[in-house]
């Protein structure tokens, strides 16, 4: 079944969005050996952040579905056709991922590692966001509305985030290894609750299938007799 699945899910991938990106992304990571420049480490380091979060960005209409509504009754679960739509985008990227690294000057580069971890992060909290999107409301396309919350979020949260918790620091820093423990923490929690918001909701389930003509439970209908007379 999964299978027969990849064919139909992978056309209704958001694939314009997610080209979009990828090539911006791509633009971003070489615009320094493109004119010439030599970055330093704090500027490597802002470009790699800022094409993973462009990255997310892409990640956050990865749920998107037209025909949400008529795919609810069918058999397979909603979390299955999920895990798939994310099967069939993350080779790519992961290969993505990789050039943009390769693109970056490796003598001025953040640990590769690190780095990856924060990416990985942002496009969980991304995936995890559409997912509570659409666990929570009716919309097809929960997208926009996602990533506008993500790219507000990415702005207040070096401002509001107290010095002990700072999550977005510099390699030189003392806080730096302590940060990424908290990235993976955040990497950990936001796998969670994509996982949660992943099944469709069984009462909103039942509340559709009533609406569309199915019978209700503890009600029967019975046919009132002709009138003989």
């Amino acid at each position: 079944m999964t299978r027969a699945l990849a064919g139909p899910v992978w056309r209704t991938l958001p694939r314009r969005a997610l080209a979009a990106a990828g090539t911006l992304g791509l633009l971003v990571a070489a615009a320094p050996v493109v004119v010439g420049a030599e970055p330093t480490p704090s500027q490597t380091l802002t470009l790699l952040r800022g094409t993973a979060l462009i990255g997310a960005l892409a990640l956050a209409f990865l749920l998107d579905d037209p025909a949400r509504h008529l795919t609810v009754p069918v058999p397979v679960r909603r979390s299955l056709r999920q895990a798939l739509r994310v099967a069939l985008v993350a080779p790519l990227a992961a290969l993505w991922w990789t050039a943009v690294l390769l693109l970056t000057p490796s003598a001025n580069r953040p640990p590769a590692g690190d780095i990856t971890l924060e990416a990985a992060a942002l496009g969980a909290l991304a995936l995890a966001g559409a997912a509570t999107a659409v666990r929570l409301t009716d919309e097809a396309r929960p997208g926009p509305a996602v990533a506008a919350a993500l790219l507000l979020m990415a702005v207040l949260a070096p401002l509001l985030t107290p010095e002990d918790w700072a999550l977005v620091v510099p390699p030189e820093d003392p806080r730096w290894p302590a940060a990424h423990d908290r990235w993976a923490v955040l990497l950990a929690a936001v796998a969670v609750v994509w996982g949660v918001c992943g099944p469709e909701p069984l009462r909103r389930g039942r509340r559709r299938f009533r609406r569309a003509g199915g019978p209700a439970r503890g009600r029967t209908t019975t046919s009132k007799p002709a009138d003989r007379h």
